[in-house]
């Protein structure tokens, strides 16, 4: 189960980067001048970059879902090696009395024990799928949630690529006056704590 939980985070993260690589939008005429990170105007320069590591590290909404993920996760398999050892244990203890039965009370009791072996299979399937969906829902949020920041980031700055940098990536090299993570963070952020105030209220009002 940590091994799937670390897979879909590195999905996360590809998907992260899928968004902000050279994502382009419509900005001003080539000719204008471009924005720089520090809100200066600087001749030529209409492309930008944010660090995906460094942005998916410290936004609110990736922290709180991974946590909670996890938590599932670990109550999931809490619950599966309870429910499997309770199990064990009605199998051992059917061992040690099998020789007492009659072969009809045996054939019951082994189908008996074979039908819950075969439900906590179905159990363990069932929650890992949906456990997965969930995650799969998560992961879709975040990239709605990055590109949709982005784009209402760019109409405000006209920048013709906004790139996704990550150490062992396709970019060697930036200029960390183009370093617009921060300012997206914030307003990932920002964004992110409205909401979660906006259903807080909402809940108080029910």
């Amino acid at each position: 189960m940590n091994n799937n939980t670390s897979l879909i985070w590195n999905i996360v993260l590809s998907l992260a980067v899928a968004v902000l690589f050279f994502l382009h939008f419509s900005g001003k005429p080539s000719g204008d001048a471009g924005v720089a990170a520090d809100g200066g105007v600087v001749a030529g320069r209409k492309t930008v970059y944010v660090q995906v590591d460094s942005l998916l590290k410290n936004y609110e909404f990736f922290k709180d879902t991974r946590k909670e993920l996890e938590n599932k996760n670990f109550q999931l398999e809490n619950e599966l090696n309870t429910k499997g050892r309770s199990l064990q244990n009605e199998v051992q203890f059917f061992q040690q009395r099998a020789q007492t039965m009659t072969p009809e009370q045996a054939r019951s009791t082994e189908a008996q024990l074979m039908k819950k072996q075969q439900d906590l299979v179905a159990y363990r399937d069932q929650s890992a799928q949906a456990l997965g969906q969930e995650e799969a829902k998560k992961n879709e949020e975040l990239y709605k949630n990055i590109r949709s920041y982005i784009e209402k980031y760019n109409k405000e700055n006209g920048f013709e690529y906004v790139l996704g940098y990550s150490l062992g990536g396709g970019i060697l090299f930036a200029n960390p006056s183009l370093d617009v993570t921060q300012k997206i963070l914030d307003g990932l952020n920002k964004e992110y704590k409205g909401s979660n105030t906006s259903k807080a209220d909402s809940t108080k009002k029910k």
